[in-house]
């Protein structure tokens, strides 16, 4: 772990006028962290305006991707001003299982306080491991406990956070890729939103692109773009399995009614073709949904007609999950804004200590500012990865570790003031090697 966690006041200390009051409370302070719920003062007061604390301009920027909340933008000053003036709290490390530490701290600039929750996982200890946590259907969500918890996605979690971005406003289901090491493929997409962090078969975490591969056997000039998306992309051919729960209509082919077709498989064959999508009914088999020319290609598949449906994810993965952005790649920063504020979620790889970091800036609140891209990627940086992956933010940002009591608890202030549901998230499993 790099120098981020000993900053020391500047010679520009008096800039912190500002934002002495919001970051005067530690970790640990009012409002303080929850444990299985949230606490009646991080309950959001709905005349309140979260983010507007001391240090913050009101200005109001572009909605943040998932939730459609505009964040605040951020004072135009530059980084070294910002790093002169800046302090940090302490650091309070706790131990949540052998190889996953919880790290908690605050930050202030001119531009705000901020509070940071780091999970330090180490892959390496035997009985740790990665996975992905996902309800019983991908068009389903869940709050983060929910999903972490042993009727979900078994025994052994010490730690999580939210995912993937997803389709909050429909279907509910996430945006990218998603590998499940128990349950296979869940989702994907042939482009777009398949920057992921990953696990190799070897156990090796990595970031970059994990797109699907599919095919027909017997058509290969078939163009298969989805599976189980919240939408068919356009001219495409889109993949449903039983693993996406009932039949959507045509939200999946985002309400175009002309142009479309479905074609079910079951035991290898074509067993029903239609030009129109049914809605609510469970999938017994496979499901081919065809828009455009996509569609057009189904239409020569006639019932009877033998066909092999094969998919999965290139560089075969054990388990994925996606984000959006990369915000580090071989130790450059990608991304560019630093201006709108979110609360933000993020995952990193220290390729010297093959540490995994896993990192959510609390936001929208009058203590916690939230973070722009840059910054978020710039706090990764510092604290060793040299990848690092954005995850859904805003309202979604939420961590969850287990506690001296043995059971799940939030340990940051998920911006809605509640938790809310999302499409998936990382699970950190211990398991005792013979246990």
């Amino acid at each position: 772990m790099r120098a981020r966690l000993s900053l020391t006041a500047g010679a520009l200390a008096g800039a912190l006028s500002l934002v002495t009051a919001a970051a005067a409370a530690g970790p640990g302070s009012a409002p303080d962290h929850a444990r299985n719920d949230l606490p009646s003062d991080l309950r959001r007061d709905p005349g309140s305006t979260p983010g507007s604390g001391p240090g913050l301009r009101a200005e109001r920027g572009p909605a943040h991707t998932s939730d459609g909340q505009p964040g605040l933008l951020a004072p135009v000053l530059p980084r070294l001003l910002r790093q002169g003036a800046a302090t940090s709290t302490d650091p309070v490390r706790s131990t949540v299982s052998p190889g996953v530490t919880l790290t908690r701290w605050d930050e202030a600039d001119p531009r705000g306080a901020q509070r940071f929750s780091l999970l330090t996982v180490d892959p390496s200890v035997p009985g740790v491991s990665l996975d992905y946590a996902g309800p019983r259907r991908v068009s389903g969500t869940a709050t983060l406990p929910t999903l972490l918890s042993p009727a979900y996605n078994g025994h052994g979690t010490v730690a999580g956070v939210n995912g993937d971005f997803f389709d909050i406003g429909d279907t509910g289901a996430p945006l990218g890729t998603g590998r499940d090491v128990e349950r296979g493929v869940l989702h994907a997409r042939l482009s777009g939103w398949t920057s992921s962090f990953a696990v190799d078969r070897q156990g090796r975490p990595w970031i970059g692109e994990v797109p699907l591969r599919a095919s027909v056997k017997q058509r290969p000039g078939l163009r298969i773009t989805n599976l189980n998306s919240p939408f068919v992309e356009p001219g495409g051919i889109g993949i449903y399995t039983a693993a996406w729960g009932t039949t959507s209509g045509y939200r999946v082919t985002s309400g175009q009614k002309r142009g479309v077709r479905m074609v079910l498989v079951r035991g290898g064959k074509v067993v029903r073709t239609r030009a129109k999508l049914p809605s609510g009914q469970p999938i017994r088999g496979v499901l081919l949904v065809g828009r455009g020319p996509g569609a057009k290609a189904l239409g020569t598949l006639r019932k009877g007609a033998r066909l092999d449906v094969t998919w999965g994810l290139q560089g075969g993965p054990r388990m994925a999950i996606s984000g959006n952005k990369v915000l580090i790649r071989e130790g450059l920063v990608e991304v560019v804004d630093d201006r709108v504020m979110h609360p933000r979620t993020a995952i990193g790889i220290d390729r010297d200590t093959g540490e995994v970091l896993v990192l959510v800036v609390d936001g929208r609140w009058t203590w916690s500012r939230g973070a722009t891209m840059v910054e978020l990627a710039a706090t990764m940086a510092d604290l060793g990865a040299d990848e690092a992956l954005n995850l859904d933010g805003g309202g979604s940002t939420t961590m969850v570790t287990r506690g001296a009591d043995r059971r799940l608890g939030v340990v940051n202030a998920p911006s809605d003031g509640s938790l809310r549901k999302v499409a998936n998230g990382l699970q950190v499993r211990y398991r005792p090697p013979g246990g």
